[in-house]
């Protein structure tokens, strides 16, 4: 995993997403080398680095100019790109221009949400997985009702990451944002 202070940063990009979590989004996700995968809402392009180094190929789809180039940034930083395509755009319609995937991962819908995942269960291979970060309690039920709806069976984990800081009698644990990750098993169309 790459650390989060060695990403460029955008105060006008979110992200990088959390080491820890872009963890587990990877465990999750189980890419593998022939995969094809989709980060929609890149942001700085913290699991698209991820899954960069572990996929045959990642699209990186956002709406903000200033997400791809950040994005763009941080993939020739960490010499990572040549299996990536920056993609510009509202994603409901950039989705359109990819071919079939093995993995989605949804980390910003900007309220196209349910439109989103639709598109994506239409191009998701057999076998394929769908993972949504949320921060949000309603995107949270929003991706699960959605996704139950669309055949999924869903489960979400929520992460509440701590990390360490040094003070002079110790060490004090500063919390972050909690996040959670709403998954899919098979789709139950797709368990012949």
């Amino acid at each position: 995993m790459i650390p989060d202070d060695e990403f460029i940063k955008n105060p006008s990009v979110p992200g990088p997403t959390a080491m820890e979590v872009r963890c587990l989004i990877m465990c999750l996700a189980e890419p593998g080398k022939n995969d094809v995968a989709v980060d929609v809402g890149c942001g700085t392009g913290g699991v698209t680095l991820e899954l960069a180094g572990r996929v045959r190929r990642v699209y990186a789809i956002d709406r903000n100019p200033e997400a791809i180039s950040t994005t763009e940034m941080n993939l020739q930083r960490h010499g990572l790109g040549d299996n990536v395509t920056l993609m510009e755009g509202d994603a409901p319609e950039v989705l359109g221009e990819i071919p079939d995937i093995d993995i989605a991962v949804v980390g910003g819908s900007g309220g196209e949400l349910q439109q989103i995942l639709r598109i994506i269960k239409d191009k998701l291979k057999p076998g394929g997985r769908i993972i949504v970060t949320a921060i949000l309690l309603e995107t949270k039920f929003e991706a699960m009702e959605c996704l139950r709806d669309l055949g999924f069976d869903v489960n979400i984990t929520e992460l509440n990451i701590a990390r360490g800081r040094a003070l002079d009698r110790g060490t004090m644990m500063v919390s972050r944002n909690p996040v959670a990750l709403i998954y899919t098993g098979v789709s139950h169309e797709n368990k012949d």
